[in-house]
C-alpha cells in the first residue's frame, strides 16, 4: 500500500462534510461500504463500547443507514422538512493506526444545526475506520462521540453528525 497522507484523510473527511451541508445524503451514503456501522453512542456510553448491550442514540449497519437517508430525504420527514441548515467542522484530524488498507482515524468536530429558529451545537470526537481503495477511500465504521453532558437543549438527534 502507499502511505497515506493526513491531508488526503483531511479532504475526504471536508468532502464528507460538504455533502451533509449541502443535504446530498445519498451521495454520500455512497462513501460507506456494504458492511459499514454508523454509531453515535450516548453521552455517558464509554467511546469504544459496543452497541448491543449499551445505549446508543444510532446504531445503524449499512441498511439502516440507507432507510435513515431515505426518510431524512422525504417531504414526510417533518422534523427535517424543511431541511435544517448544518454546518458540519471538522479538525484535529489524525491517523491512529495504518494496518494494510485500513486506517483508524480521529477527529474533533462541530456540527452546527439551525431550524425553526432554533440554533443546536453538537461536538465530540469522530472515529472512523476508513478503507483504501483504487478509488479513494471508504467508511468501513464511524463513530460520532458526543462530548456533551447529554442532549436536553438540543433534544434529538435527526441529523447526521
Amino acid at each position: 500500500m502507499t502511505r497515506v497522507t493526513r491531508q488526503e484523510v483531511e479532504d475526504f473527511l471536508f468532502m464528507e462534510a460538504d455533502l451533509l451541508d449541502e443535504w446530498r445524503l445519498p451521495e454520500w451514503l455512497t462513501l460507506f461500504t456494504e458492511d459499514a456501522h454508523y454509531y453515535v453512542p450516548s453521552t455517558d456510553v464509554a467511546h469504544d463500547a459496543p452497541p448491543d448491550n449499551n445505549l446508543f442514540y444510532v446504531a445503524d449497519d449499512r441498511y439502516r443507514l440507507e432507510q435513515r437517508v431515505k426518510r431524512l430525504m422525504k417531504r414526510t420527514a417533518h422534523v427535517e422538512f424543511p431541511h435544517s441548515k448544518t454546518r458540519h467542522l471538522v479538525s484535529n484530524v489524525r491517523i491512529r493506526a495504518e494496518s494494510g488498507d485500513d486506517l483508524d482515524v480521529s477527529t474533533a468536530f462541530i456540527t452546527y444545526r439551525t431550524n425553526h429558529g432554533t440554533t443546536n451545537v453538537y461536538f465530540g470526537t469522530g472515529y472512523y475506520k476508513l478503507v483504501v481503495t483504487s478509488g479513494g477511500f471508504k467508511i468501513r465504521e464511524k463513530r460520532a462521540v458526543l462530548a456533551s453532558e447529554g442532549l436536553r437543549d438540543q433534544g434529538r438527534v435527526s441529523i447526521i453528525l
